[in-house]
C-alpha cells in the first residue's frame, strides 16, 4: 500500500457552526490530505484558538474531546493569554461530501473557506463533525498539551463494516502505556483498569452509521481488547519502569512525536531535521549510556566566516547570559554554531514529558535567536545591536 499526506497552508478564519449555539471562530492554521493507493482516506484539520474559547470547547466536549479519551496534560498547565492549538480528524462519512468538491488539500482548503463564508451550517463545518487528536499549546520554553484515544486509533479505522480486533489492540495498548507513562497518572493497575473501562462505555458514543450488527461486534471486540490490555498491565508496567535504556527513549519519543530521523546505533545518535519559523536546523540526539545523560543539538545552517567569529562569540555570550535551559556554542576552528540541551537522569528514568522539554526548549531557542546571528554574519551588524532586536 502506498500512503501519502500532502498539506495546504490555511492561514485563515473560518467560522463553524452548533446548531443554534453561538458561532466558533476559529484560525486554520493548515489541512492536510492523506491518501492510500490513490485514494483519500483522511482529512486532518489543525487550527487555533484562544484560550477563552478553548474552554467552551472543554467544558461542552466539542470535537469529541471527552474527558475519557485523553492522556494527562504533559508539562505545565495551559496559561490563559496564550492561543491553543488543536489538531483534528474528520469523520470518515464526510470524506465523500467533502472529495465531492476537492481533488487535493489546496481544493479542499478553498472549499472549506467557501463553506464558511457562504453555508455555514453544512455539516463539514459542525464540531461534532471533527475529532481532535492532539491539543497543545506553545509555551515560552517548552510545548504542553495532551492526546486523546483519536490519536492512536484514528476514526477513520472505524467503518460501517466494524472495527479492525488487531488495529484496536495496538492502540489500546499504546495509549495505556502513556497513561502509565507520566508522572501525572498513577501507575496502579486499578486507576488504569478505570481508564480503560470508561473509554469502553463512552469513547465511541458519536461514531455515526455503524450498523447494529458491528456496533456489536465492535463492543465485544473492544472488551476483548479491554481484557488483554488489563492482563498485561502489570508487565506494561514493569517494562516502562525498568526502562533505562536511553537511546531506546529516545527513539521512542521522536516516533511518537512525528519527527523523521535517522539512527546511528553504534554512536548512539539519531540525525533530524526541524523547520522552525526562521530557519531550518539540523539536529543531534545523543545517548550517553553510561553516564545515564542525553544531549541534544540544533546547528545553525551557516558556519561563522573567521573575520566573523569573535563578533558571533560576543552574541553569544550576550544571548547566553540569563538562558536558563540550555547555552550556545561556537566551534572557533570551523565557525560552527550549536544550541545544545542536555539532561542526566542518573537514578532516575528518562521518559517522555523530560524528552519534550529538553527538546522543544532547544529548538525554540535557536529559532529566536537564530536571525540576530545571521545578522551579526551577513549584515555586519554588531553584536550588541542584534541582540537589542531579538530581546528588545
Amino acid at each position: 500500500m502506498s500512503t501519502q499526506t500532502k498539506y495546504s497552508h490555511l492561514n485563515s478564519e473560518l467560522t463553524l457552526w452548533e446548531s443554534s449555539e453561538s458561532p466558533i471562530a476559529i484560525h486554520g492554521v493548515n489541512l492536510a490530505l492523506t491518501t492510500q493507493d490513490d485514494k483519500i482516506n483522511e482529512c486532518r484539520l489543525t487550527f487555533q484558538i484562544s484560550p477563552e474559547l478553548y474552554q467552551r470547547i472543554d467544558t461542552e466536549a466539542l470535537f469529541n474531546l471527552k474527558p475519557e479519551i485523553r492522556t494527562p496534560i504533559s508539562g505545565k498547565p495551559f496559561q490563559p493569554s496564550i492561543d491553543i492549538q488543536i489538531e483534528a480528524s474528520l469523520d470518515p462519512d464526510l470524506l465523500p461530501q467533502l472529495t465531492k468538491h476537492a481533488e487535493d488539500a489546496n481544493q479542499a482548503t478553498v472549499y472549506l473557506q467557501y463553506l464558511s463564508q457562504e453555508q455555514p451550517n453544512n455539516s463539514l463545518l459542525s464540531p461534532y463533525s471533527w475529532y481532535a487528536l492532539e491539543v497543545k499549546q506553545q509555551q515560552e520554553n517548552s510545548e504542553t498539551g495532551y492526546r486523546t484515544l483519536w490519536a492512536y486509533f484514528k476514526p477513520s479505522n472505524i467503518t460501517p463494516n466494524g472495527i479492525d480486533s488487531k488495529q484496536l489492540n495496538e492502540a489500546m495498548l499504546d495509549f495505556t502505556k502513556d497513561l502509565i507513562n507520566t508522572e501525572h497518572f498513577a501507575a496502579s493497575e486499578d486507576s488504569i483498569s478505570q481508564a480503560v473501562e470508561q473509554i469502553i462505555t463512552q469513547a465511541f458514543g458519536n461514531v455515526s452509521e455503524i450498523t447494529e450488527k458491528a456496533v456489536s461486534e465492535t463492543i465485544e471486540k473492544m472488551n476483548t481488547a479491554f481484557a488483554e490490555v488489563t492482563e498485561s498491565l502489570s508487565e506494561i508496567t514493569e517494562e516502562i519502569a525498568s526502562e533505562d535504556n536511553i537511546f531506546a527513549a529516545m527513539v521512542q519519543f521522536f516516533t511518537q512525536e512525528n519527527w523523521q530521523f535517522q539512527e546511528n546505533p553504534e554512536r548512539q545518535s539519531l540525525s533530524l531535521g526541524f523547520q522552525g519559523k526562521n530557519g531550518q536546523y539540523e539536529c543531534y540526539a545523543i545517548a550517553r549510556e553510561e553516564q545515564q545523560q542525553m544531549v541534544f543539538y540544533s546547528i545553525i545552517p551557516l558556519q561563522a566566516p573567521e573575520n566573523k567569529r569573535s563578533a558571533v562569540a560576543e552574541f553569544i555570550t550576550r544571548a547566553n547570559y540569563g538562558i536558563i535551559i540550555g547555552n550556545f556554542e561556537l566551534d572557533f576552528t570551523d565557525g560552527e554554531i550549536r544550541y545544545k540541551t542536555s539532561i542526566d537522569v542518573e537514578g532516575n528514568r528518562l521518559n517522555f514529558d523530560l524528552i519534550q522539554s529538553l527538546v522543544y526548549a532547544n529548538v525554540t531557542m535557536m529559532d529566536e535567536y537564530q536571525p540576530g546571528i545571521i545578522a551579526v554574519i551577513e549584515n555586519d551588524i554588531s553584536a550588541l545591536d542584534a541582540i537589542a532586536q531579538i530581546e528588545g
